[in-house]
Protein backbone atom coordinates (compact mmCIF):
# COMPACT_ATOMS: atom_id res chain seq x y z
CA UNK A 1 0.00 0.00 0.00
CA UNK A 2 1.26 3.39 -1.04
CA UNK A 3 2.45 5.43 1.96
CA UNK A 4 3.55 9.12 1.83
CA UNK A 5 5.85 11.15 4.22
CA UNK A 6 6.34 15.05 4.08
CA UNK A 7 9.13 16.68 5.14
CA UNK A 8 11.04 19.76 4.48
CA UNK A 9 8.56 22.82 6.85
CA UNK A 10 9.63 25.37 9.05
CA UNK A 11 9.44 28.26 9.65
CA UNK A 12 10.44 31.45 7.20
CA UNK A 13 10.84 35.43 6.69
CA UNK A 14 8.53 36.58 4.10
CA UNK A 15 10.87 36.24 0.22
CA UNK A 16 12.54 33.55 1.78
CA UNK A 17 12.45 29.16 0.43
CA UNK A 18 11.55 26.04 1.37
CA UNK A 19 11.26 23.01 -0.13
CA UNK A 20 9.47 20.39 0.58
CA UNK A 21 9.63 16.16 0.19
CA UNK A 22 6.77 13.69 -0.15
CA UNK A 23 8.27 10.64 0.01
CA UNK A 24 7.09 7.75 -0.93
CA UNK A 25 6.69 3.94 0.28
CA UNK A 26 4.82 0.85 -0.63
CA UNK A 27 4.79 1.62 -4.14
CA UNK A 28 6.27 3.38 -7.30
CA UNK A 29 4.98 7.22 -6.99
CA UNK A 30 5.48 7.58 -10.85
CA UNK A 31 2.60 5.39 -11.18
CA UNK A 32 0.53 7.78 -9.84
CA UNK A 33 -0.59 11.81 -10.40
CA UNK A 34 0.70 13.69 -7.04
CA UNK A 35 -0.78 16.85 -5.73
CA UNK A 36 0.16 19.55 -2.90
CA UNK A 37 -2.64 20.84 -0.92
CA UNK A 38 -2.24 23.45 1.87
CA UNK A 39 -4.78 24.81 5.03
CA UNK A 40 -4.46 27.79 7.15
CA UNK A 41 -6.27 27.89 10.27
CA UNK A 42 -10.12 29.02 9.78
CA UNK A 43 -9.57 28.74 6.20
CA UNK A 44 -10.73 26.25 3.22
CA UNK A 45 -8.27 23.53 2.33
CA UNK A 46 -6.04 24.87 -0.87
CA UNK A 47 -4.96 22.95 -4.47
CA UNK A 48 -1.59 24.21 -4.54
CA UNK A 49 0.31 22.04 -7.53
CA UNK A 50 0.07 19.02 -9.29
CA UNK A 51 1.64 16.96 -11.60
CA UNK A 52 0.53 13.62 -14.08
CA UNK A 53 1.53 10.60 -14.32
CA UNK A 54 1.96 9.79 -17.57
CA UNK A 55 3.29 12.52 -19.11
CA UNK A 56 4.76 15.19 -16.05
CA UNK A 57 2.49 18.01 -16.79
CA UNK A 58 1.86 20.74 -13.94
CA UNK A 59 -0.64 22.63 -12.80
CA UNK A 60 -0.20 25.28 -9.83
CA UNK A 61 -2.98 27.61 -8.28
CA UNK A 62 -2.63 31.09 -9.41
CA UNK A 63 -1.87 32.47 -5.68
CA UNK A 64 2.00 30.64 -6.16
CA UNK A 65 2.22 30.95 -10.21
CA UNK A 66 5.98 31.90 -10.50
CA UNK A 67 7.10 30.95 -7.05
CA UNK A 68 6.95 27.33 -6.63
CA UNK A 69 7.59 24.75 -8.75
CA UNK A 70 6.41 20.98 -8.68
CA UNK A 71 9.04 18.30 -9.47
CA UNK A 72 9.94 14.42 -9.19
CA UNK A 73 12.81 12.57 -8.54
CA UNK A 74 12.39 8.92 -9.35
CA UNK A 75 15.29 7.35 -7.86
CA UNK A 76 14.52 8.46 -4.47
CA UNK A 77 10.24 7.86 -5.34
CA UNK A 78 9.84 11.26 -4.11
CA UNK A 79 8.06 14.88 -5.29
CA UNK A 80 9.07 17.91 -4.09
CA UNK A 81 7.88 21.45 -3.92
CA UNK A 82 9.93 24.09 -4.17
CA UNK A 83 8.68 27.24 -2.73
CA UNK A 84 9.97 30.79 -3.41
CA UNK A 85 9.61 34.31 -2.62
CA UNK A 86 7.51 33.14 0.52
CA UNK A 87 4.29 35.51 1.36
CA UNK A 88 3.06 35.16 4.63
CA UNK A 89 -0.08 34.19 3.45
CA UNK A 90 1.39 31.11 2.22
CA UNK A 91 1.52 29.63 6.09
CA UNK A 92 -0.35 26.62 6.49
CA UNK A 93 0.22 22.84 6.56
CA UNK A 94 0.86 21.05 3.24
CA UNK A 95 0.38 17.69 2.62
CA UNK A 96 0.56 15.74 -0.44
CA UNK A 97 -1.92 13.55 -1.96
CA UNK A 98 -1.25 10.39 -4.69
CA UNK A 99 -3.79 8.43 -6.54
CA UNK A 100 -3.79 6.53 -9.78
CA UNK A 101 -7.15 8.54 -10.96
CA UNK A 102 -6.22 11.65 -12.52
CA UNK A 103 -8.23 15.03 -12.98
CA UNK A 104 -6.95 17.33 -15.10
CA UNK A 105 -3.17 16.13 -13.84
CA UNK A 106 -4.36 16.41 -10.13
CA UNK A 107 -5.14 12.92 -8.22
CA UNK A 108 -7.98 12.10 -7.00
CA UNK A 109 -7.86 12.00 -3.17
CA UNK A 110 -6.65 8.03 -2.88
CA UNK A 111 -3.50 8.91 -0.31
CA UNK A 112 -2.66 11.45 1.89
CA UNK A 113 0.89 12.12 3.82
CA UNK A 114 0.61 13.36 7.04
CA UNK A 115 1.47 17.07 6.69
CA UNK A 116 4.15 19.58 7.23
CA UNK A 117 3.64 22.73 8.78
CA UNK A 118 5.09 26.29 6.61
CA UNK A 119 5.35 28.72 8.80
CA UNK A 120 6.35 32.25 7.03
CA UNK A 121 6.39 35.23 9.38
CA UNK A 122 8.92 38.23 9.83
Amino acid sequence: QLQLVESGGGLVQPGGSLRLSCAASGSSLDDYAVGWFRQAPGKEQERVSCTSSSDGSTVYADSVKGRFTISRDSARNTVYLQMSSLKPEDTGDYRCVADDLVYGNCPGMGYWGQGTQVSVSS
